[in-house]
């Protein structure tokens, strides 16, 4: 049955994240979405059709997301880490060095994924759910674990047909 006080709620709650993050972000492309409690950075610069459902940017590093993008929920992206190998003192100090993180168009990442500084993620790469990544995936791979590895590769192909073809999600 229907229900329409749950939907009523949700729908304000998906405006008022998308809102949210949409004035913290740096840049906002078409079509945000933003169906779970998310949070960016002020150097986060958002493409068209982004759709976020419960994704976390911290740090004070660039992060770039593409168009077609969709994220499962409670992903966590980290742009910044402790400078424990040259700080005054031990186990590190109060400065950070800070890493971009890159995303091209038509990326997924399953829920729960970590994405650390420094990396870069091809187009229409996918990151399986719980992985942590900590080198760059390269376009059209599937990718896995921890860190992640490219596992297998989309039937490119078929990948670009769907794309000459505008058939986005």
């Amino acid at each position: 049955m229907f229900d329409l006080k749950k939907f009523l709620k949700y729908s304000i709650l998906r405006r008022f994240f998308t809102w949210r993050v949409t004035k913290k972000a740096a840049k906002v492309g078409k079509s945000l979405k933003v169906n779970k409690k998310s949070s960016v950075s002020k150097n986060t610069f958002l493409g068209n059709n982004v759709n976020f459902n419960g994704l976390s940017i911290s740090g004070n590093g660039k992060v770039i997301i593409g168009d077609n993008f969709h994220s499962g929920k409670n992903c966590l992206f980290i742009t910044q880490l402790h400078n424990y190998d040259n700080g005054k003192t031990i186990p590190y100090d109060d400065t950070y060095i800070t890493k971009d993180i890159e995303i091209e168009d038509n990326v997924w990442l399953g829920s729960r994924v970590i994405i650390l500084g420094g990396v870069e993620i091809g187009e229409g790469a996918i990151i399986q759910a719980g992985s942590v990544v900590v080198n760059d995936i390269p376009k059209y791979s599937i990718a896995g674990g921890h860190p992640a590895k490219v596992f297998k590769h989309r039937d490119i192909e078929h990948y670009k047909k769907l794309k000459a073809e505008n058939k986005f999600y």
